[in-house]
């Protein structure tokens, strides 16, 4: 397999590694956009979170979670988090790979919100949103 978090999983390429179980992979990436940014993989290869069963989405989280606290406890300075998966190309997603991103937040650091990442909607007006719910739902 050509992937790289594949290979890194089965220690073909080196890691800064801060939690491991069964299912799932916790480092940090190498290319940070803050101190301690991680990255939380599950261990069986799915190219994009939507693609992930109930109980693999579950595990991932699970150890986002986990790995969350453990930033928060134990990384100085940290104030807060932002958590973040981009899926498929459109989104961003340059590894095809299942991710999660966790970005330590500090105070004044200049970052923005999900909200700041996108801003396409067309209307927030109360039919508009209705017909997307009825689409969404049908």
């Amino acid at each position: 397999m050509d992937c790289i978090f594949c290979k890194i999983i089965a220690g073909e390429i080196p890691c800064f590694k801060i939690y491991e179980d069964d299912d799932t992979l916790a480092y940090l990436d190498v290319f940070p956009c803050a101190d301690g940014h991680t990255l939380v993989i599950p261990k069986k290869h799915s190219n994009a979170f939507a693609e992930m069963s109930p109980e693999e989405s579950g595990a991932l989280f699970e150890t986002v979670n986990k790995v969350s606290n453990q930033i928060l406890d134990k990384m100085e300075n940290v104030t807060g988090l932002t958590i973040g998966m981009n899926t498929y190309p459109s989104a961003g997603q340059t590894v095809m790979h299942t991710h999660v991103h966790i970005f330590p937040r500090y105070e004044g650091d200049g970052g923005g919100t999900t909200h700041s990442i996108v801003n396409s909607a067309k209307s927030s007006d109360t039919e508009y949103l209705q017909k997307i719910c009825e689409q969404l739902t049908k």
